[in-house]
């Protein structure tokens, strides 16, 4: 599969599936990446690449238990 630039230009490509009905299988499993973040987005991205549902029951729903950087005010 070559990289698209936009989802508009993978349908053109590839084509789309108004039916397609997602899989679960051994290798759906949850993930604790928070919503937003580049390992949240990769696992979204192999979800959909294996067939699977986008979201799992038991996936992250909060930020509880996360620290971020903290930046001065200037």
């Amino acid at each position: 599969m070559t990289r698209c630039k936009n989802v508009f230009e993978a349908i053109l490509r590839y084509g789309h599936d108004e039916d397609f009905v997602p899989h679960e299988d051994d290798l759906f499993s949850p993930t604790d990446a928070p919503a937003g973040s580049p390992e949240k987005i990769e696992v979204l991205r192999r979800r959909v690449e294996l067939g699977q549902p986008l979201w799992h029951n038991t996936d992250r729903v909060d930020y509880s238990g996360l620290t971020g950087a903290i930046r001065p005010r200037e």
